[in-house]
């Protein structure tokens, strides 16, 4: 094992955060090395690529003002890691790890490798238990399980945004146990930052916050998350916390990722996305989980703009294939003047019978969703056949499961400001049932 540092001057050139060195003795794969400019700047980077004696090397920073001759590069025979502390509670950091909230950099415990330790299949433990966000059509009826990842697929133009600063505030964990949320916003606009900012301040000191802005470096937008998560695993399995991380939005991490492999020159996938985009967002997801006889997990929340409003668009419907299901924004919903505007058919949540019924939720909450579900969806279908024939062509009956479908969009779907629990929601629901006399 080489255990020295070793300095080159031998830079073949630059492109964008890419660096090419040649002649290079000895190097591995998502090693650092450090890049010390004539004028005294330093840069960090990691090795991406070797092919013979030629090393790539991906630069977290700007590269402008780096001289081929005079810059010389130091590797470290070591990997990418992290500060972690338990003391990163309440603070904000940009994509590199640096705080930006004003206060000192924390004095770190220990360090962790940004890649993640993989967990062994064995030691997972199965997600079981809710996680409360405070809307209806999510907690009754696509309720979120600790250790689950589970998608919000957006459009652009939809108040993506506002949900996610309102599960921030409103996020709880309706059991014991110490309950912390990791933010990770990528490719923000100044104004979504100053959003996010006046959220977080409202908030008590239960989060850790990582803010990319569309101007900074690309580098950083695919470091953020797994800086995020190397924390949020440290917090779950080493401080026995509940970590809920929410990443928006993942559609500039995946056009970040196409930046840059375009930068190396590989050979496109679908849409010009790399082939191996499918693993990537997978070295993500996968790390949100539980371990057996161990307390604590990871929760994952990622949101996505869907490009051209296509859920087979290769962003989400790659994340489909590794996530455990989807909550879906629809433009519809949003027409309509409702928020959250989730529209409920396409949701999904596949482990939503882990976390619910007697001694977690409610003995009925099974029962209560499936009856909203059946009903709401009848109504769906009837709204096609009234534009048609009219609602006085319809059977009485048929006429009270679309008036239904109607309050239920309005009264249940619809929350504005209101926050609700999970008993709230299910009260709600079956008042509905009952106003309606909907016995399906």
């Amino acid at each position: 094992m080489r255990l020295a540092e070793h300095c080159y001057r031998t830079i073949s050139s630059i492109r964008g955060p890419l660096v090419f060195i040649e002649h290079v003795f000895a190097a591995r794969i998502g090693e650092t090395v450090t890049l010390s400019a004539p004028d005294g700047q330093l840069l960090e980077g990691e090795v991406l690529k070797i092919d013979a004696r030629q090393v790539l090397i991906q630069v977290f920073g700007e590269t402008y003002g780096l001289d081929l001759e005079k810059t010389s590069v130091t590797f470290h025979d070591a990997v990418k890691r992290a500060p972690l502390s338990r003391d990163c509670l309440g603070r904000i950091f940009n994509g590199a790890f640096e705080p930006i909230d004003g206060a000192p950099m924390f004095i770190p415990q220990h360090w962790g490798a940004v890649s993640g330790a993989p967990i062994n299949p064995v030691a997972r433990q199965y997600p079981r238990e809710m996680i409360e966000t405070g809307f209806s059509a999510i907690d009754a009826l696509n309720t979120l399980i600790k250790g689950q990842k589970l998608p919000i697929f957006s459009c652009a133009g939809l108040p993506a945004q506002e949900l996610v600063a309102r599960i921030l505030a409103q996020a709880r964990l309706p059991g014991a146990g110490e309950f912390v949320v990791v933010f990770v916003a990528l490719g923000l606009t100044y104004h979504e930052f100053s959003f996010f900012q006046q959220t977080l301040k409202q908030m008590p000191s239960r989060f850790v916050a990582f803010f990319n802005l569309a101007g900074e470096p690309v580098v950083e937008r695919l470091l953020a998350p797994r800086l995020g998560l190397t924390v949020a695993e440290d917090l779950a399995f080493n401080h026995q916390m509940d970590v809920l991380v929410i990443v928006s939005d993942m559609t500039n991490y995946c056009d970040a990722l196409r930046e840059i492999s375009t930068s190396r020159e590989e050979l496109p996938g679908r849409r010009g996305y790399p082939g191996y985009m499918y693993s990537d967002l997978a070295s993500l997801y996968e790390r949100a989980g539980r371990l057996r006889d161990r307390p604590g997990s990871v929760t994952m929340l990622p949101v996505l703009t869907m490009p051209e409003d296509d859920i087979t668009h290769p962003i989400p419907d790659l994340t489909g294939y590794i996530t455990e299901g989807q909550i879906v924004l629809s433009r519809e919903m949003q027409q309509k003047g409702l928020f959250p505007p989730i529209d409920l058919l396409p949701c999904l949540s596949r482990l939503m019978q882990h976390g619910i019924g007697e001694g977690l939720t409610r003995a009925d909450h099974r029962q209560v969703a499936n009856r909203l579900y059946r009903s709401y969806a009848k109504g769906r279908e009837l709204r096609k056949l009234a534009a048609v024939v009219g609602k006085e062509g319809l059977l009485e009956e048929d006429q009270t499961i679309l008036a239904f479908a109607d309050s239920f969009e309005q009264n249940f779907v619809h929350q504005g400001e209101e926050r609700r629990d999970i008993f709230q929601s299910l009260d709600l629901g079956i008042k509905l049932l009952e106003e309606y006399q909907v016995k399906l």
